[in-house]
């Protein structure tokens, strides 16, 4: 039987079916009116069949509210570029109220800008939007092109939402210091899991994932302090379990056991995922 994740690409289309929900909620947190179509029939599938996400769908509503925070964030601190690393099927040019003169640069597998941009072939962005098709595996490929992008930019802000749980230990460094190498790459927004989480994803996700070539594998035991050592400082990590008790997204049960607070970290001997954003010190 061919697999329900034939490749890392389909899972955006599941991720997309988690805003598409939130979207059209009546006391939606941000509304995504593209995630719907973004997401087709193969997200909803997944998002059906994989029972641990579905039961914690919160996380991706928190990912998502805190990745646009950030966003906003830093064009109101003066940002002039947003690097959108293995963008997948991220609609935020089209739908969060954008400087017409931000540029925005998606980068992912020619399949998936090949896809989105069918899909919103119609559509207007917000901003100065540049799809770019790279495999980032490819290690001379990728450094070309940051080369290129530090030469255009003042300030930028880099996000890999979802890209960091699927690289091993040498694969994250590589790519942190070839980010860090580039002087207007100021600061990084990335989400995070511990190890205990990770088990916990590896357990309950793994059959999903069998024969995608999706895998997920990185949770460093220091968390964000991975980065330090590849040029980056932490400046600072939201957690997504009490970020979701604030959207009051939690059932009760995890409601009780967010409200008793969480010890500070890292490291974080417990199950713990997180948006963390990182400044360049290279």
């Amino acid at each position: 039987m061919q697999p329900l994740v034939e490749n890392i690409s389909d899972t955006a289309k599941w991720v997309a079916f988690f805003r598409a929900e939130e979207s059209e909620r009546p006391d939606a947190v941000f509304h995504d009116p593209f995630a719907r179509k973004l997401a087709g029939e193969k997200g909803e599938q997944i998002a059906t069949a994989a029972r641990f996400s579905r039961d914690n769908s919160w996380s991706f509503v928190s990912r998502t509210f805190l990745f646009d925070h950030y966003v906003t964030w830093h064009i109101r601190e003066g940002y002039d570029t947003v690097i959108n690393l293995a963008a997948g099927l991220d609609a935020r040019p089209y739908r969060l109220e954008l400087p017409a003169n931000l540029k925005w640069v998606d980068v992912d597998l020619p399949p998936m800008i090949s896809y989105k941009n069918k899909i919103l072939r119609e559509e207007k962005p917000k901003c100065q939007l540049r799809s770019i098709s790279l495999d980032l595996a490819d290690r001379t490929a990728r450094r070309d092109l940051f080369k290129q992008l530090d030469a255009e930019a003042r300030r930028a802000l880099i996000l890999t939402e979802g890209l960091v749980i699927y690289l091993t230990s040498d694969d994250a460094a590589s790519l942190a210091s070839d980010l860090s190498s580039q002087k207007s790459f100021l600061r990084w927004v990335f989400d995070l899991q511990s190890p205990s989480l990770l088990a916990m994803a590896q357990e309950n996700m793994g059959s999903i994932l069998k024969g995608s070539g999706a895998k997920f594998q990185f949770a460093p035991e220091e968390g964000e302090e991975f980065f330090k050592s590849y040029g980056w400082k932490s400046i600072e990590s939201k957690s997504l379990l009490p970020t979701a008790l604030k959207l009051n997204r939690l059932s009760d049960e995890l409601k009780s056991y967010a409200e008793m607070g969480e010890p500070p970290g890292p490291p974080r001997p417990f199950p713990w995922s997180g948006v963390c954003l990182v400044e360049n010190i290279e």
